[in-house]
């Protein structure tokens, strides 16, 4: 497995293109960030490619809501100008979601006017489109379900059965789940069972501490047994630290690598 950054919320006492190489010199596989249409792509093009370190994605939604059928066209316009800065940077995957997120993670739009049902059904037709995007360009979509109870309240998808489901009926190899082991275990627990269920399904994976979103080491998440479990399935993808140092960058750091040199032993 390979084990990457978020630059949005760790390093974050430096410039936001200088994190990219400190990640690589800290020895991190991959860098990951949440709004490319804020960045400049080149420069994090030439600074990724300087530091010899993957770009792994970042999110591909911008304002737009696939459960909302009146979205459908403007998010799949949104999802291709995704697919091509991915495509920019060299980056192999895109994250996107069932919500329009705004400051914060805040879901945009509840949409409790719609019943699950339209919901879900609109989500598997933009899906549909999307995947065939993803196939043309040979870039992954990675469809993440959010928390509901403490970071994004209003969420449509919340657990990994549904996103799981939804994959298998698109049937596309460039559709997969980004699963967040902190969403997850706030949402639904069960993680190992969870993650030896649906691994064939499972594209990107986020890591955080249960409570308060920090390093591993911090919360109640035995992190290096997840991954352990993880690994075993043959999983060969990224494992993305999206957290919240509880003290420093430094500190979080240093859990981080200790935990991964626990699992991969």
């Amino acid at each position: 497995m390979r084990y990457g950054i978020c630059i949005d919320t760790l390093y974050t006492e430096l410039d936001f293109y200088d994190r990219i190489a400190a990640a690589a010199a800290d020895g991190f596989d991959a860098v990951e960030f949440w709004d490319w249409r804020t960045r400049d792509l080149d420069r994090i093009r030439k600074c990724a490619q300087e530091a010899g370190i993957l770009v792994s994605g970042f999110n591909g939604d911008a304002d737009f809501s696939p459960i909302d059928p009146k979205h459908r066209e403007l998010w799949l316009n949104e999802v291709a100008r995704s697919i091509d800065a991915a495509k920019h940077v060299g980056a192999p995957s895109v994250t996107i979601h069932s919500n329009a997120l705004g400051e914060g993670g805040v879901v945009v739009d509840h949409y409790d006017a719609l019943s699950d049902a339209v919901k879900l059904a609109s989500l598997f037709d933009a899906l549909k489109e999307a995947a065939l995007l993803a196939e043309e360009a040979d870039v992954q979509l990675n469809l993440e379900g959010l928390n509901v109870h403490v970071d994004h309240v209003g969420n449509f998808l919340k657990d990994t059965r549904t996103a799981a489901e939804l994959c298998a009926l698109v049937g596309s190899d460039r559709l997969r789940i980004l699963y967040d082991v902190y969403h997850m275990q706030i949402d639904e627990g069960n993680l190992i069972p969870t993650i030896e269920r649906y691994a064939k399904y499972i594209g990107h994976v986020h890591i955080a501490d249960v409570p308060g979103r920090h390093e591993p080491g911090t919360g109640e998440i035995n992190y290096v047994n997840v991954l352990r479990a993880l690994k075993a399935t043959g999983y060969k993808g990224v494992v993305g630290c999206e957290l919240f140092p509880a003290t420093d960058t430094k500190t979080a750091v240093g859990a981080i690598l200790a935990m991964r040199d626990a699992v991969e032993g």
